[in-house]
Formats: structure tokens, C-alpha cells, sequence
């Protein structure tokens, strides 16, 4: 297999490099200059706000939306559309004051309504992380045209943690008539640094500069094309090429990295991840009888090499998760039930729980060759320890329907903590999220009253030592539930040509950063 594909990679360079250098003419978006090219994969739902909270629709939508803030890879919020924010003594209070002059892309005004509108209407509907957060919002009211009040129902310590990039400011007097309860399939048009030319479904998705943008002397680019390229060696072809710029975290195969990477003129950086602080874990379908038995989840746990998957797989690239939380996200703890590799203690937890060779169902999910080899690799581990696996093939639109439909044992996902508890672990946890259709939140069914109300309590704590002993005591509890399989903490390295200056400049990486790039 390795031979075919170098075979396959070289050719596929070879040949790219002909037209570049002999007399065919070269395609627009291969063109030097102000042009930058960026694999992307899966391809997108949608990028319009609203409609698309994949990875790869946030990496595009976030260039052609702003947040009302930014935040550097401490996580400290900067201006964005907010120039500046307050907070009340008694933190009930958050006032937004509005940058002037700045306009949506078919030449309106942007104004107060519009983050009421966006927040207070399409992020309830139609956001997942937002909707569990605003719940404790009592109301958002634009006091002028470019004030915005928040008025809390109670202390929410993780609030202005909300409003990067892909809490996506929209402009009401396109969205604000559309039915919220249909697909979304209006153009986007946002206040941000990239307009939306095109989009050859399967080929690229094209922006422009956006000649108007609010902050002076930016963008510096004219145009980004994200070229949708399935497959993981044509896309280390394509940057070994110069088809490309940029591969994003995630793109490129982790054994060709360190190749890549030692090629004249590459950089590779794993920042840009901060916020996010992306874990990798197997959704466990506690609806299952089988593994509604926490004996057998704990089997599962102690079937499954992480550490190989981390070192293997991932090339390092990863490390072993030592719970529900990464540890980059606040109030982390180590201080729980571990799960060392132990077959010989897997085969007595089965024993214990009377497992009778009931099959497995395990659900990849189609991002790639490492989430292909990390589903062998766990079909292989639970085999050895003495379970029954059959392997669930699907495309991506299958997979999503499979998991939304709750239609699988175990299946993979990796999702961002996005710097808070309270922001980017409790939904997935509670059993308030648990709705049919979503790939997002508790997908696994877990339900645990204890874990509601601690979460609840730990967004509702503006001590930080108190906090910490509530997340301590939820994660524990996660753990002895094996609430979901926990694998790796996620270190996405993005490999780019130093050629391009700035290209990540805040801690959500590409999905708002390209506004500030260049090309020397």
C-alpha cells in the first residue's frame, strides 16, 4: 500500500509541476501574488452562518463573518466588531459598545440590531454551544445603533468567552425573514475581511477581498481559494506541487508531516488550537443494554491503545486523554479513575457483566486516513480483548444521519472544549442536550442528575476554588461512568510556506486569521 501511494504522490507532483513550469497556462488560483490556496476537508455543508458548524465550514465562514471579539492564545478577548465591553459589580450586566462605519458586504450598514438579532435569534435556534450558554441570558436589547446590552438572569463566569468567529455575526435584513425550522440557503454576507465569490461544489470555494472592511489596511490578500480535495496523499501532493499554501490541522496524513515539513521553504506550528482545545473521544450509546453496563464501558477503556494510537497514528501529534476534559481547559484535573491498557482486566470486566458475544456496531467517521486506521485500530483492540466488532461504513452525509439517528454502538467524533467548562464540555454531558438529530451534544445519551447539577453549578460559580472542586467532582464521576471512551487530545499541525506572513494570529488559528495574512 505504502509503495502505491508514494508511487502516486511523486506522479502527482511530477505532472503538476509540468504545467507549472512548462508552457500551459497557469490556472488563476495557482497564480503568485495575492492569491492564497488551502486544502479543505470534508467539504462543507454550508458556509453560512447558522447553517455550518463543521470544523472545515468554520474555517471558511469565519473569514467572511466576524465575532463581536477575538481572543490571543492566552484566550484574553480583543475588539473585533465590539470596540470595547463592560461588566457590572455584580456581573448581570455585559455592555457591548459597537465599532462605527462598518458595513455588510452588499454595502448596508451593520448595527445593533444585527447582534441582537444574531444572538438573540439565530444562535438560540440554531447553535448548539450558544443555545446551552444562553440559557442563562435573560434578554439582549440594543440600547442605540451600536450599543448592545446583556442582561443575565445569573452570574455566567465563562460569558465573554462566547463571541469568536464562529459565533458568527449575520445581518438581520437577510436572515431576519428566513424560517429558522427549514435549511438555511442564503449566499453568506458578513461584516468580514473575505466576500463569498463561488463555490464549484466537490472543486473550491473562492473569496475576494473585501475592499471595505472595517479595520484599515486590511485584508492584505486579494483572493483564498479552499480547494476541496478528498484525499489525503492528492493533498500533500498538491502542497508539494504548489497547488497549495496551507494545509490546516488535519488535512495532511500525520506520517507525512515530518516529510513535508523538511521541505525548503515549509513551516509547520501547532498554534492556533488554543481555544478549541480539540479531544477526540468515541460517543458510547448508553441506549444500548449492552453497554448501558458500566462494567463493560470500563472494558472498553482498558481494551483501547491510546498510547499507540497517539504515537502511531497520530505521529505524536496527539496525546493520550486522561479524561473529559483536555487539559488546556480550565479547571482540568488528572485526579481521577484511570484506564491503563490491560486485555487481561478487560476480558474480567466482560466476564463480570455476563457479556454473551453480543456484536459491537462501530461507526467511523470519514475525515481521513488516521480516523480510518483509529477505527481498525480499535476494532482490533476490542477483538482482542473479546469482543464481537462489525465495522459500519459510511459517507459523510451517512455518517451524520447514523449518529443524529443514534443508530450506532460506538462511533468517533472530536469536538472543540472552546476554553470554558461551561462553554465546550458540559454539552455534551447533560441531559438536557439529548435530542435526536444532533451530532454534537450528549450524541452518546448519558444522563446523570448529579453531573446536571454540577455543571450547572460550575457555570453558575463566580469563585474560581469553588468551580474548580465542582469540574474536580464532575470529571471524576465522568470517569467512573465511562461516560464516553475518551482517546486523545488533539494537536493539530498546520504546515504552510514561510512565504506567508501572520498566518495565524489568534487562538482560534485560520477561522478568523486570514483578514491579517500576507505573502511576501
Amino acid at each position: 500500500m505504502n509503495i502505491k501511494r508514494r508511487s502516486l504522490l511523486t506522479g502527482g507532483s511530477a505532472a503538476t509541476i509540468g504545467w507549472l513550469a512548462g508552457g500551459i497556462p497557469i490556472p488563476a488560483w495557482a497564480q503568485a501574488g495575492k492569491s492564497l490556496n488551502i486544502a479543505l476537508f470534508p467539504e462543507p455543508n454550508s458556509v453560512t452562518a447558522g447553517a455550518g458548524f463543521t470544523g472545515p465550514a468554520l474555517m471558511v465562514l469565519g473569514n467572511i463573518y466576524d465575532g463581536l471579539l477575538r481572543y490571543d492564545e492566552k484566550l484574553k478577548p480583543m475588539p473585533s466588531l465590539a470596540t470595547e465591553w463592560s461588566v457590572s459589580n455584580d456581573q448581570l450586566l455585559y455592555t457591548f459598545k459597537l465599532k462605527r462605519n462598518v458595513k455588510w458586504h452588499d454595502g448596508k450598514p451593520f448595527t445593533a440590531d444585527d447582534v441582537v438579532y444574531s444572538i438573540d435569534v439565530l444562535m438560540r435556534a440554531m447553535a448548539p454551544r450558544m443555545r446551552l450558554a444562553l440559557q442563562s441570558v435573560q434578554s439582549i436589547t440594543a440600547l442605540d445603533s451600536h450599543t448592545v446590552e446583556f442582561r443575565m438572569k445569573e452570574v455566567y463566569p465563562a460569558f465573554l468567552g462566547l463571541f469568536d468567529s464562529s459565533t458568527s455575526i449575520v445581518a438581520k435584513h437577510i436572515m431576519g425573514g428566513i424560517d429558522l425550522t427549514k435549511p438555511i440557503t442564503v449566499a453568506p454576507v458578513g461584516t468580514g475581511p473575505f466576500k463569498f465569490k463561488e463555490w464549484q461544489r466537490g472543486t473550491f470555494i473562492h473569496l475576494v477581498k473585501n475592499e471595505d472592511y472595517h479595520e484599515t489596511g486590511l485584508p492584505k490578500l486579494d483572493n483564498v481559494y479552499w480547494h476541496i480535495i478528498p484525499d489525503g496523499a492528492s493533498r500533500a501532493a498538491a502542497f508539494e506541487s504548489g497547488k497549495v499554501d496551507v494545509l490546516p490541522g488535519g488535512t495532511v496524513e500525520y506520517f507525512d508531516v515530518a516529510r513535508l515539513a523538511k521541505l525548503p521553504g515549509v513551516t509547520v506550528t501547532t498554534k492556533g488550537w488554543e481555544k478549541f482545545a480539540p479531544q477526540a473521544w468515541m460517543w458510547i450509546n448508553h441506549r444500548s443494554p449492552l453497554l448501558a453496563n458500566v462494567k463493560v464501558r470500563q472494558a472498553i477503556m482498558h481494551a483501547v491503545d491510546r498510547e499507540a494510537m497517539a504515537k502511531v497514528i497520530w505521529q505524536g501529534y496527539a496525546t493520550p486523554a486522561t479524561g473529559t476534559f483536555n487539559r488546556h481547559t480550565p479547571y482540568y484535573t488528572d485526579k481521577v479513575a484511570s484506564y491503563p491498557l490491560d486485555v487481561a482486566k478487560a476480558k474480567r470486566l466482560l466476564a463480570e457483566a455476563g457479556y454473551k458475544g453480543e456484536t459491537i456496531r462501530l461507526l467511523p467517521i470519514p475525515f481521513g486516513e488516521a480516523w480510518t486506521r483509529m477505527a481498525e485500530m480499535v476494532k482490533q483492540n476490542l477483538t482482542q480483548a473479546g469482543f464481537k466488532v462489525e465495522t459500519i461504513s459510511a459517507d459523510l452525509p451517512g455518517t451524520i444521519a447514523r449518529q443524529g439517528g443514534w443508530d450506532f454502538d460506538l462511533t468517533f467524533t472530536f469536538l472543540y472544549q472552546s476554553g470554558d467548562p461551561a462553554l465546550g464540555v458540559s454539552r455534551n454531558y447533560i441531559s438536557s442536550e439529548i435530542k435526536k438529530g444532533s451530532t454534537v451534544n450528549n450524541v452518546g445519551g448519558y444522563s446523570n442528575a448529579k453531573v446536571d447539577a454540577l455543571f450547572e453549578r460550575g457555570a453558575k460559580e463566580r469563585d474560581p476554588a469553588k468551580r474548580a472542586e465542582t469540574y474536580a467532582e464532575v470529571q471524576r464521576i465522568l470517569a467512573d461512568d465511562v461516560a464516553t471512551a475518551w482517546l486523545l487530545e488533539l494537536n493539530f499541525p498546520t504546515v504552510y510556506r514561510t512565504k506567508v506572513n501572520n498566518l495565524i494570529s489568534s487562538a482560534v488559528g485560520l477561522n478568523d486569521s486570514l483578514g491579517r495574512a500576507s505573502i511576501s
